[in-house]
């Protein structure tokens, strides 16, 4: 690694939110340009930098900088020159110039050990001494932060946000507990502090470690969608990871539990360890759904039947008997869950539902989870949908840097009835915040397939709330005509009843291409979606079609398959511009994927029509494409749903993800052109039926799978669904004994 050490003489481009800068450095022998991430630094530091050569495109050679070191001037010049950089408020050359005519090259030494003699320099009192001193010493402790942190591999970046929330207690917190920066910085988990604390030589078995450890995996289970962990299963899967004694960790969890860090539970036979975010909003989705389906709504003036049946008349369809019901249901009651497979007319129950409601000159809202799912909801019945993080108007928090729901108990929702649609992906923490927003006298309508896989995040919202007899529930299961032309629907309910599909009928939109080795499967997933689809039926390999996989890892996973369909799709060309990260490239116009919701991320729309200019938060799942790659100024812009475009800094870009394949999971919510998925072994935990059905379900047009028979028939036979522990069942189920029992 290369050593340089010089002044900074210019500033060229500096991000103020991350610290990434462009600068040109002064040594003995030449001037360098140097980028980085070095925050903190003004024009007239002296630094020690290491890093190595590379070439840029337009702007030619630059030094990398991976590690630098901030020093003190030591000549009259240098002293002069950083004095008056503009680092220290009121001192300009002259002033500077004066401070080292009465100290000489002791005045840097003067200034950090001894400032109340600046008053001696004519021109300073003591006031402006005191400015110049608090300024030098906050510059100082930064300094001295990042340099400490460096040693455990903290980059500055991260280095400045630290010392933005414990400023100049930073070292010796850390020192004394470095898996407080877990819980109080963004980015910095424990696997990281753990590495921290072992370099400082934190004992294996310090309380702090087992306390951290603890609600580390505690978290595990949150990602692995449960709300709750068994108690006995999170004690020895933490003492298993921290290799310390389950005896240790027992007894961390009855302190956590005292200190309301956590919350344990008796459930029937099990004991349950719940967050507290999660116990709070599993304890609060109950309550109101209870709260909700007891208020007794005042009759509408309409004769429905009547109603119902011009309806039909103009609209040219004819409802089925549960369709109806429906209906009915939504009208007399507060709250009301529509569950139904694909074909089953669920659209065309909402858009009876708006026409009914709108008659009776009630206000509606629509939403969904995602931006694709409010999307497609708002193709199908003509009226604006809206995310659920829209409708709830997330904004900041007027005192904190951090994001909140502007719509809750104090500033419900101004509407009489709600209709939410692609319900099954709603997790726990987002049907509280929704639930706080409810009125009680609006109808709340669910909407949602309940065989789908369950949400991403944690809970099993929809399934718990239809099987706890709480909540008035409909299901469509007439299958219409129309509908039953499709094999795609045919044969997604054959699916789901566990029948096997019906495969290659002619002119049809459900095929079977057998291929029993991995590598002949990869070779056909690339030739149909670069060759063989867009070349019969004229599909955009790109935006029409979409491979779905169960796994990530793997031949078949979706790292080989981006890497593979990036190459043969959107392949590296001179004059295009790409970015490396890590083992990820990313090339403009690669289809992409945001993997984690981001709030303040900001889009301006694209779109001329469009109602809003501009808004924030890109959300897990959104799908976009690379529209440019700028080095200079260290930016990617993705333009999402064709017309909402947002700028990532280079530091953002392990939000993004390639796209070409995705995994089941994320396309939930999602419908495309075209599904072309491999079938091969896997673990059986994902070769399941309801990942082939929901898989199916995502498809409009077509529909191509490639592997060997005998998978497709286990994954039909497999109807194992992942236990998911999720308390909102329990609680629903013990309210509906209680309160039968009284009757």
């Amino acid at each position: 690694m290369l050593e340089v050490e010089g002044r900074l003489i210019e500033i060229i481009f500096q991000n103020e939110s991350n610290g990434y800068t462009v600068a040109i450095l002064e040594s003995p022998e030449e001037e360098i340009t140097m980028v980085g991430y070095l925050p903190a630094l003004k024009e007239g530091d002296h630094l020690l930098v290491k890093g190595k050569w590379m070439i840029h495109p337009v702007y030619g050679h630059q030094l990398e900088v991976q590690e630098y070191r901030p020093i003190l001037p030591t000549t009259e010049e240098g002293i002069i020159y950083y004095l008056s950089s503009g680092i220290l408020p009121g001192i300009g050359k002259k002033m500077a110039k004066r401070i080292v005519d009465h100290f000489g090259e002791e005045a840097m030494e003067i200034i950090q050990s001894q400032p109340h003699r600046l008053t001696e320099v004519s021109g300073i009192g003591e006031s402006k001494a005191e400015a110049i001193t608090e300024a030098f010493q906050e510059q100082r402790e930064l300094r001295e932060i990042i340099l400490f942190l460096s040693q455990y591999g903290i980059t500055p970046n991260y280095a400045v946000k630290i010392y933005k929330i414990y400023g100049e207690n930073t070292i010796s917190t850390i020192q004394e507990n470095p898996y407080r920066l877990a819980e109080d910085i963004m980015g910095i988990g424990f696997i990281t502090a753990d590495r921290i604390a072992k370099t400082m030589g934190i004992a294996a078995n310090s309380k702090y470690r087992i306390y951290a450890g603890t609600k580390y995996m505690l978290n595990t289970f949150h990602l692995e969608g449960h709300t709750y962990a068994p108690s006995q299963m999170l004690i020895e899967r933490t003492a298993e990871l921290l290799k310390v004694e389950v005896e240790m960790v027992q007894e961390a969890v009855q302190n956590l539990a005292l200190d309301q860090k956590i919350q344990i539970e008796r459930q029937g036979e099990e004991t349950a360890v719940y967050s507290m975010a999660y116990y709070y909003a599993e304890t609060n989705v109950c309550k109101k759904l209870i709260e909700l389906s007891r208020v007794k709504m005042d009759p509408l003036e309409i004769d429905l039947e009547e109603e119902l049946q011009q309806l039909q008349q103009q609209e040219g369809i004819s409802l089925a008997i549960n369709q109806k019901e429906a209906v009915k249901q939504a009208v007399e009651n507060g709250i009301l869950v529509i569950t139904g497979g694909p074909g089953t007319g669920k659209t065309t129950t909402i858009n009876t539902l708006i026409k009914i409601f709108e008659k009776l000159e009630m206000k509606i809202v629509l939403g969904a989870p995602t931006g694709r799912a409010s999307k497609r909801m708002t193709e199908a019945t003509g009226k604006e949908a809206r995310t659920i993080h829209r409708m709830l108007e997330l904004g900041f928090a007027e005192e904190e840097d951090s994001m909140m729901f502007q719509r809750n108990e104090e500033n419900p929702l101004d509407s009489d009835v709600i209709i939410i649609d692609e319900v099954s992906m709603v997790d726990i923490l987002l049907m509280h915040s929704l639930m706080k927003a409810v009125s009680l006298g609006t109808r709340l309508i669910l909407v949602g397939d309940a065989d789908q896989l369950p949400s991403v995040g944690a809970g099993n919202v929809l399934k718990d709330i239809i099987d706890s007899r709480i909540v008035k529930v409909v299901r469509l299961n007439e299958i219409f005509r129309q509908a039953e032309e499709s094999m795609i629907i045919v044969n997604a309910h054959k699916i789901n009843h566990g029948e096997y599909p019906l495969l290659n009928m002619k002119e049809k939109d459900f095929y079977f291409i057998t291929k029993n080795q991995r590598g002949n499967i990869t070779k056909t997933v690339i030739q149909l979606v670069k060759e063989r689809l867009p070349n019969h039926y004229q599909f955009d390999s790109v935006k029409d079609i979409q491979v779905l996989t169960p796994m990530k890892k793997g031949e078949i996973g979706t790292i080989n398959f981006n890497k593979e369909l990036q190459q043969a799709l959107n392949p590296p060309i001179k004059w295009k511009k790409e970015k490396a990260l890590k083992e990820k490239i990313f090339r403009v116009g690669d289809k992409v994927m945001q993997i984690k919701n981001n709030y303040t991320l900001k889009w301006e729309s694209q779109d001329p029509d469009s109602q809003e200019e501009k808004g924030e938060g890109i959300f897990n799942g959104d799908i976009g494409y690379i529209h440019s790659i700028d080095e200079g100024d260290q930016e990617l812009k993705v333009l999402f749903d064709d017309y909402r475009l947002v700028n990532y800094s280079f530091s953002q870009l392990d939000e993004l993800e390639l796209a070409y394949c995705i995994t089941i999971h994320k396309s939930q919510g999602s419908e495309f052109p075209v599904v072309v998925m491999p079938i091969a072994w896997g673990p059986p935990m994902l070769l399941t039926r309801n990942l082939l059905y929901t898989a199916i379900t995502r498809a409009k047009n077509l529909v191509v799978l490639v592997g060997a028979e005998s998978y497709l028939r286990m994954m039909v036979d497999n109807d194992k669904i992942v236990q998911r522990y999720s308390g909102l069942s329990y609680r629903l189920n013990k309210f509906y004994e209680f309160h039968f029992n009284q009757q």
